[in-house]
């Protein structure tokens, strides 16, 4: 169990409350969260930090279990997150995105070419029409920040390691008038940075 904790909003919620919620909503797969349209409980202490780890109470869940039931549960509703039960939303903190990928994996090459990421509480999704990735770039120092599309608007930070692996793969492709370095998966082209600055950075 982790410590309960009453919401700024309501004395009735708690982390607790919501996995048990949570457990007994539990099926096959995803939850069908979309469907579910309970009231708004208040805003939890509860908090994802950039790389992935989840806060509760400002200390971390060390319980890989219990992140990996609360990620089934989340939901993004225009720019916020929420935890959402039947009987139960709260709020929570997403520092930047919600999951991070960690690994992905190359099955075929060329137009064929597929890429399957792995996030840190196992979800998996091929990237592509569904599933594309995007890039953005810091303004001041043009880090870029890789994401992937995993599932409902819920996106995961393509981790150093795992980006480094996709630039290797990555290809030249004019875009809209413009040459681009790439990567392919299941037939679409995603743009990472203009061919231009890649040649001079």
């Amino acid at each position: 169990m982790i410590n309960s904790l009453s919401s700024q909003n309501s004395v009735n919620v708690s982390a607790d409350s919501i996995a048990a919620s949570a457990r007994a909503a539990k099926g096959r797969g995803l939850p069908p969260i979309h469907k579910w349209n309970p009231p708004f409980c208040g805003d939890l202490d509860m908090r994802i930090a950039r790389d992935g780890t989840w806060f509760y109470l400002g200390t971390p869940i060390g319980r890989p279990e219990l992140v990996r039931l609360f990620s089934t549960i989340l939901r993004k509703d225009g720019d916020d997150y929420f935890l959402v039960t039947p009987v139960e939303k709260v709020g929570i903190t997403v520092d930047d995105a919600p999951f991070v990928a960690v690994d992905f994996e190359v099955e075929g090459e060329g137009e064929s070419q597929v890429l399957t990421f792995l996030t840190n509480v196992a979800d998996e999704a091929a990237a592509g029409p569904d599933h594309p990735i995007r890039v953005e770039r810091d303004p001041e120092t043009g880090e870029p920040s890789p994401y992937v599309l995993i599932r409902d608007r819920l996106e995961a930070l393509i981790d150093r390691k795992s980006f480094y692996r996709l630039v290797d793969l990555g290809e030249t492709q004019e875009v809209e008038g413009t040459d681009w370095f790439g990567v392919r998966s299941s037939g679409e082209f995603f743009p990472i940075i203009p061919a231009a600055e890649l040649s001079t950075s």
